[in-house]
């Protein structure tokens, strides 16, 4: 797949702790990938009228506009310590924070979001932001969270699916970039009756079945060995549910990737419930690859 030349690496902040290690994460994905950095903040107040500027007798810096630029051009400075090298650029757009990303997305090379923000219920495991916006967004999201770590192998899971294979596309290139290893991994169970007229047979060939499970991960493994030469290959196939695998494993990643829905009845939701799993539940960094379109 081909990014548009000079598409920016693109980090959402809204003044959380979350957001500022998004922040760092995002200026070195930018280094890698020799890319500009964007740093957006949107800005919902416009939305409800609420006054933008310091109130009569406050001090000039109060304003809602004023603070949303201090936290933008402090998440510039921040990702300039990370990177000095980075061209950063900055901007405070008007609008609720999902559709001003997604909109975002649409030019970007990579969006880059803190797993929780400011708003919402501090025992929710994730931000209801990062779930929509990795549902909806026109390039891969990189959710930070879990453990940040230079060491361990990028982990992605893998069904045969289309989108599974955009998953491990994106997965090469980043343990390329990282110089890591890449761990693929194919979880199966037994099938399972999908409705009235499905008809299973009463046992199974068990070695059988694990023989095809293998098959299908080292044929979608192959042409991006031969693609990637210099990235070493792990391939595991495990028999249980695919979310509870990839949330294990991910204990020892730097990161993991997946793709936002899969070969399940539920394939055309935005978000499948094995991403959704994984985002919630990931010990390490997480990218959710939804398109990968040539631009």
């Amino acid at each position: 797949m081909t990014i548009r030349s000079g598409a920016p690496v693109v980090v959402a902040v809204d003044g959380s702790t979350s957001a500022l290690e998004a922040v760092r994460v995002a200026a070195r994905e930018a280094m890698a990938r020799h890319r500009p950095l964007r740093v957006v903040h949107a800005f919902i107040w416009p939305l409800y009228d609420v006054p933008l500027v310091p109130a009569p007798g406050a001090p000039v810096d109060a304003g809602l506009r004023h603070q949303a630029e201090l936290t933008v051009a402090e998440a510039v400075t921040e990702a300039g310590k990370t990177a000095p090298e980075l061209s950063v650029s900055g901007a405070v757009v008007d609008g609720a924070a999902t559709p001003v990303l997604v909109a975002e997305s649409r030019d970007a090379a990579l969006l880059v979001l803190g797993s929780r923000g400011l708003g919402g219920f501090a025992e929710l495991l994730i931000g209801s932001v990062a779930v929509q916006v990795s549902a909806r967004a026109e390039c891969p999201v990189l959710v930070v969270k879990g453990e940040a770590r230079a060491d361990g192998p990028v982990l992605v899971g893998i069904d045969g699916s289309d989108l599974s294979t955009e998953a491990l596309e994106f997965a090469f290139e980043e343990a390329a970039l990282r110089g890591a290893e890449l761990v693929a991994v194919h979880a199966w169970l037994t099938p399972t009756p999908t409705g009235p007229d499905d008809l299973l047979p009463l046992a199974y060939d068990v070695t059988a079945l694990a023989a095809d499970e293998e098959r299908v991960l080292a044929e979608s493994v192959a042409g991006w060995s031969h693609r990637y030469p210099e990235v070493p290959v792990c391939r595991r196939v495990a028999y249980g549910a695919a979310a509870r695998v990839l949330v294990e494993q991910s204990a020892a990643a730097q990161l993991t990737v997946v793709g936002a829905h899969g070969r399940g009845a539920l394939a055309s939701a935005l978000l499948g419930s094995v991403s959704h799993a994984v985002l919630h539940h990931s010990h390490s960094p997480l990218a959710i690859v939804r398109h990968r379109r040539d631009t």
